[in-house]
């Protein structure tokens, strides 16, 4: 109970001095393969992930509405970029943005934009040979931890951290 109050109390007091606090998670397909540029001297990752909600409209009829989100991941772990492929499904968050702009022909217009603080791979996709890329762990680049035995493994309880 202590740690609620304690978790409770650390975002009141977060939240009290921003003021407001607005975080998207998307869950979807990559529309593109991801793009590593360097602006200004910082790592830039973009990519667009499309989230496709499907409803029956009044009718009954079944409809597709797809979702666009242009994102970019400001970071120094530029090691994901090679894995975010087309087609990948991945998890985003972070804070959203809506731009709008006025095309040529002068039609009003808005896009969703996402500035990311974490990605996550969720899938592969298929790949020309029709087996599946596991990018997930493909991904991971940390050595295995050694395996070493302490004490009696059969006793589960011994593995409780409080």
């Amino acid at each position: 109970m202590r740690f609620i109050r304690f978790y409770l109390n650390f975002i009141f007091q977060i939240f009290t001095k921003n003021n407001s606090m607005i975080k998207l998670t998307a869950i979807g397909n990559l529309g593109r393969d991801g793009v590593l540029n360097t602006v200004s001297g910082k790592n830039v990752i973009n990519f667009t992930v499309a989230h496709t909600e499907r409803y029956k409209d009044a009718q009954g009829n079944q409809k597709d509405k797809t979702i666009w989100v242009d994102c970019a991941y400001w970071t120094e772990r530029t090691g994901i970029a090679p894995y975010l492929k087309k087609g990948t499904q991945v998890y985003v968050e972070g804070q959203p943005e809506v731009r709008t702009y006025t095309n040529k022909e002068g039609v009003h217009g808005a896009t969703l934009s996402l500035r990311v603080s974490s990605v996550q791979l969720l899938g592969g996709k298929s790949n020309d040979s029709g087996t599946n890329v596991d990018y997930q762990a493909a991904a991971s680049t940390a050595p295995a931890p050694p395996t070493t035995s302490v004490g009696d493994a059969s006793d589960p309880s011994d593995d409780l951290p409080f």
